[in-house]
């Protein structure tokens, strides 16, 4: 008898075993088939992005395939070191403290400035300078020209070449005209009116330090008025779009400024004097065939 109860107990407790692992088995495969059901769901939200929708993940110019790794990398260098690989083209030459992150910032990769980033899928654009469509190239010459107070370089020379090739990199993944979220806005919307006389002190207290007491500029920021600073036809010239950059950015990686305050400064440097625009080229594009059959 007592045979038959230990035996009786094996087979119970046999079953019980079984029978817990195939409990544990169906939930497990439940949760399992579940987890890869969100799963899923969660990949095809992230594939399924808006038509057109622009994500700012810039690649490094050092990750570019090998075929034009060099001409990016170059083209990255003349941008972040512009008085040094392109000062034939560039206000004072080598000794210019300008370049072209003053105002896109690390080689236009940064979100913290005018980002470059998607600029490459968003040309030919009509500009009203132009009175017609033009290429990124033409666009890049205007730089130089203007906000560089230089000459602008060749459009089929290394110098424009190489910036394309890099901002062509920097824009990889964006859908073509696609709309930046992270483009600078035409101006702040606010109504205030310049105070020059109040710029002047917001100058001494936040912006002389890194752009030196007189505007000359100094190791770390460009100048932003004087013999060395960009010219009356450059875009930082109009007070809306200086007073929207110093408000987003200014000072660097800490931006304070109220927009009152970014109006003020704004407007106390518009008025100091700097370089006039010399323009070497016609802006217009001439126009000899009709865009209107018939017109």
């Amino acid at each position: 008898m007592k045979n038959r109860g230990v035996y009786a107990g094996l087979v119970l407790a046999g079953l019980l075993l079984v029978f817990g692992v195939w409990v544990l088995s169906f939930f497990d495969t439940t949760l399992s088939i579940k987890r890869v059901a969100m799963d899923s769901e969660v990949a095809a939200k992230r594939v399924a992005l808006p038509s057109g929708q622009a994500l700012f993940n810039p690649p490094r110019p050092e990750d570019a395939p090998e075929s034009i790794r060099e001409e990016v990398m170059l083209g990255y260098k003349i941008m972040t070191e512009t008085s040094k690989y392109a000062w034939q083209y560039v206000g004072n030459g080598k000794d210019s403290k300008l370049s072209c992150s003053s105002c896109h910032f690390e080689g236009g990769r940064s979100m913290e400035s005018i980002s470059l980033v998607g600029v490459g899928a968003t040309y030919p654009r009509y500009r009203d300078r132009n009175e017609y469509t033009v290429d990124l190239g033409i666009r890049i010459q205007g730089c130089f020209d203007r906000s560089m107070n230089g000459t602008p370089p060749p459009l089929d020379g290394q110098i424009i070449q190489s910036l394309l090739v890099y901002l062509q990199w920097i824009s990889k993944d964006i859908p073509i005209y696609s709309k930046l979220p992270w483009t600078l806005p035409e101006s702040l919307g606010n109504p205030h009116k310049p105070d020059t006389a109040a710029g002047a002190e917001v100058y001494k207290d936040v912006c002389a330090r890194c752009h030196g007491v007189n505007g000359e500029g100094t190791d770390i920021a460009p100048p932003l008025w004087g013999d060395g600073s960009y010219n009356d036809g450059a875009g930082m010239h109009r007070i809306r779009t200086l007073s929207t950059f110093a408000w987003h950015f200014m000072p660097k990686n800490a931006a304070t400024l109220t927009q009152e305050s970014a109006l003020d400064v704004a407007g106390y440097i518009h008025e100091k004097p700097r370089p006039k625009f010399v323009p070497s080229h016609p802006d217009k594009i001439e126009r000899l065939i009709p865009l209107t059959e018939g017109k």
